[in-house]
């Protein structure tokens, strides 16, 4: 347990800490500068500096049960939500517990527990667990306020349509105003909440929908980047590689990810496709640039109103770069980039978000480390000793929970929702961590999505890919980039590991078969 001095604290409502989580939305392991990357994030990189980042965190590989999971505190199966969230034809709602698309009754959510700890809850941003019915939205899961978007994308200059806006409780809206960016106005609209609210502690969850697709920034961060991506995604992946090893945050012995077999040497491109691409990659780093900016105001905020110094600041990703739509040089045509009456799948490539993943192999949606591992960076000036530490804690997004409960003093309920039964926690606390800088990683951890999935124990990570029908081994100790598979020398363990995961998959709602609604 936490220190004598701060138990004391946290029995007194005035001094119970804030707690803000901030997550952003399918950007890379490599990104920000405090993960040896080139876009300047100085005030994400002061938080790392005046707390702690560690090297071995996991999300669920896609938003959706990512998100589920950070706000309970359970595999996203146990939530409802193994796969997306539900459509309007009901698309990801399969008839089974673990695969209905939004949150059930069988949780709570991080907000549900601090408001009953007498915590204001106030959310902004990307919701994505639920919209078909009010009783799915934020409000009715625990939160006071919320503005954002209930779908997964939208446009950033002029959320419309089912992408449009939701303020508290009312229908979805179109935004059309001008010099309107979600960035910025979620940033503001969290800041206003925080005003507004009484002596009482908050808690913020501050979801942005950057610097997920579509590709639109403002043109003066656009401008910041212009031609730096023409020297092309090997040359990048080269030199963040090396902040990475400089830094001590990875180690030699993993070495590089080959470069994806869909992408070219860069020098086999053509000036005009190096230009277009490296105009994409530009908008991208200003979406990233844009974020960070936002932070900086966030955090000027609260130093200047005097709650810095008392607020647990999260940061991290819901899964890794995002590949989609699986185009070397990125999806849908040039004309789209920056169109604000577009919210589909305009982005980056293959080439750049193998770059965004360095050093780690594949991407989004899949269970291999770069689909799943997210930097986490704690920030908690009053009481973190380990300040500009990285620590190799071996973490996952249903920690977030737990270690929330143990700051705040909170407590977990056995039943919720007028008597529902509340399952048990899954994720442990990282307040040994924060506090100390290291503690006793789980034994057995898991993972499935979209016919991929894992297990990890000590530094063993076995991984399925159901569409290719193979299985593969790695020692992440020598090889987190996952370029060797070792199963046929290690059979037994492998055996042990399946045997293992398939229990997971029969007591957590996992099925490896779709079955349809």
């Amino acid at each position: 347990m936490i220190q004598n001095t701060f138990c004391q604290n946290i029995k007194d409502n005035t001094k119970k800490p804030n707690i803000i989580l901030i997550m952003v939305d399918d950007m890379g392991w490599s990104d920000i500068g405090a993960y040896g990357g080139e876009i300047p994030t100085p005030n994400i990189d002061a938080l790392a500096t005046n707390g702690i980042k560690f090297n071995q965190f996991y999300n669920n590989a896609r938003c959706c049960p990512t998100r589920a999971s950070l706000l309970t505190g359970l595999y996203a199966h146990q939530a409802g939500i193994g796969m997306m969230t539900e459509t309007s034809n009901s698309e990801f709602n399969w008839g089974t517990p673990g695969y209905q698309g939004y949150l059930n009754k069988n949780n709570v959510t991080i907000a549900e527990v601090l408001k009953q700890q007498g915590y204001q809850t106030f959310m902004a941003g990307k919701w994505h667990l639920g919209m078909y019915g009010k009783e799915k939205w934020p409000l009715q899961r625990g939160f006071d306020r919320y503005y954002g978007t209930l779908e997964g994308a939208s446009s950033y200059f002029k959320p419309q349509g089912q992408r449009g806006i939701t303020i508290d409780n009312n229908e979805v809206i179109t935004i059309n105003q001008p010099n309107y960016y979600t960035t910025d106005v979620y940033t503001e609209k969290a800041i206003d909440y925080i005003k507004e609210s009484s002596k009482n502690p908050f808690f913020l969850y501050l979801a942005y929908n950057a610097p997920h697709w579509p590709l639109q920034a403002k043109e003066k961060d656009i401008e910041k980047f212009k031609n730096y991506y023409l020297k092309g995604w090997d040359e990048i992946r080269k030199e963040r590689l090396k902040k990475q090893l400089d830094m001590g945050l990875i180690d030699a012995s993993w070495g590089l990810s080959a470069r994806d077999n869909r992408v070219r040497i860069w020098e086999k491109l053509t000036q005009e496709e190096k230009e277009k691409v490296a105009y994409r990659m530009a908008v991208y780093a200003a979406q990233v640039y844009s974020v960070d900016e936002n932070i900086g105001k966030l955090t000027s905020y609260l130093k200047s109103a005097g709650k810095l110094q008392n607020t647990i600041i999260f940061f991290l990703s819901d899964n890794g770069a995002c590949a989609e739509a699986y185009d070397e040089l990125g999806s849908r045509e040039d004309r789209f980039i920056n169109d604000p009456n577009y919210s589909g799948a305009v982005s980056y490539g293959i080439g750049w978000a193998n770059a965004s993943n360095t050093p780690f192999y594949e991407y989004k949606v899949k269970s291999y480390e770069g689909g799943i591992s997210t930097p986490l960076i704690v920030s908690y000036p009053k009481f973190t000793k380990n300040n500009g530490k990285i620590v190799k804690t071996v973490g996952t997004i249903r920690d977030i929970m737990p270690t929330i409960i143990e700051l705040t003093g909170a407590k977990y309920p056995e039943t919720f929702h007028n008597g529902e039964v509340i399952y048990k926690l899954e994720g442990q606390s990282l307040v040994p961590t924060i506090i100390k800088g290291k503690q006793t990683n789980q034994d057995y951890l898991f993972w499935e999505h979209s016919d991929f999935g894992a297990v990890r124990h000590g530094d063993w990570k076995l991984v399925y890919d159901n569409i290719k029908k193979t299985k593969a081994l790695f020692n992440l100790a020598t090889d987190r980039t996952e370029t060797t598979n070792l199963i046929e020398s290690n059979a037994e363990l492998a055996k042990k590991l399946d045997e293992k995961w398939q229990q997971w998959a029969n007591t957590h709602f996992v099925y490896p078969k779709k079955i349809k609604k």
